[in-house]
């Protein structure tokens, strides 16, 4: 009889401890459904929803690495656009000072202080041709390294880079020019003929500090500034598209990751009223539970009799 009774008593016992052991298990999962926001603790809880939510984070890191990459492009495309900008400025400046030195009334002394300032406008060029990226290499190099330009003992400027300016990825099949290369638009058709902007302004300099070109000299250099500023033109409208293309490429991915974030909260999110009613639910029975086994654990056969 001792033997039966002692092992009612211990079954009594562990099944009490079992339950409430279970209860708090509960309460502590729902608990961290609450602080997490999330009601997966474990894959095991909902592995279909694991593995969509598992997706759906894949995703969420691609799209990391596509826009870190549109920022870097954009930030290039950006200083290319500045540069070309600053350029324009010069090649208009050049144009007046051209225009001045075209007048017959000038002397040769005027107009060699005129070809000193060209001079070194096309020092500035040479340099913004030269311009780095956000990670240092050649901004108008392609995908160059080095510098876009070198020049030689005489100070004629050469094309140093590669004849693309590089591919980078947007995401989705969707890619982009990292930007333009000097050629693009430092060289130009003048009068059928190829012309260089760097060569260009170079003859022109020497030419009026020299004092052997003269006037004619300063009106041939027209036509051709003229027809630089067009192809600079045209090369900041082919940056300006493909700005535009990466504002439209964001604005969808910017929506994807919208959607994706709706629905991995409807995936794998709490309720918090749902949660904080289960809580309280668990609560309750746990401590009506802990109650009832203290008054039943203190129970014995004498207090019956009583």
């Amino acid at each position: 009889m001792t033997t039966i009774f002692g092992t009612s008593t211990a079954s009594f016992y562990e099944r009490s401890l079992s339950n409430l052991s279970v209860l708090r298990g509960q309460a502590e999962e729902t608990q961290a459904e609450l602080s997490s926001g999330q009601r997966l603790q474990r894959s095991s809880d909902d592995p279909v929803a694991a593995s969509r939510l598992r997706q759906l984070a894949r995703a969420d890191a691609i799209d990391a690495i596509d826009t870190a990459a549109t920022n870097r492009v954009t930030t290039d495309l950006t200083l290319a656009d500045d540069a070309l900008s600053q350029i324009t400025t010069f090649v208009i400046r050049l144009q007046e000072l051209t225009t001045q030195a075209a007048s017959s009334t000038l002397s040769a002394s005027q107009r060699a202080g005129i070809g000193q300032e060209v001079a070194q406008i096309r020092e500035n060029l040479v340099g913004l041709a030269n311009s780095r990226d956000g990670a240092g290499n050649a901004l108008f190099g392609g995908e160059s390294a080095g510098v876009a330009y070198t020049l030689d003992a005489a100070g004629n400027a050469s094309y140093a880079g590669t004849s693309q300016p590089g591919i980078i990825s947007l995401g989705a099949g969707q890619s982009v020019s990292r930007g333009v290369i000097g050629p693009e638009f430092l060289q130009f058709q003048s009068g059928g003929v190829t012309t260089d902007l760097l060569a260009l302004t170079k003859t022109l300099a020497d030419a009026l500090t020299s004092g052997t070109g003269g006037a004619a000299a300063a009106t041939a250099a027209l036509t051709g500034l003229g027809d630089s500023l067009n192809a600079i033109t045209t090369a900041q409208t082919v940056i300006g598209s493909r700005l535009n293309w990466i504002d439209l490429n964001t604005e969808r991915r910017i929506g994807l990751s919208e959607l994706r974030l709706t629905e991995q909260a409807e995936v794998g999110g709490t309720d918090l009223t749902e949660s904080i009613a289960k809580l309280q639910n668990t609560m309750l029975v746990l401590e009506a539970s802990q109650a009832s086994f203290s008054r039943l654990a203190n129970l014995s056969l004498f207090s019956v009799l009583r």
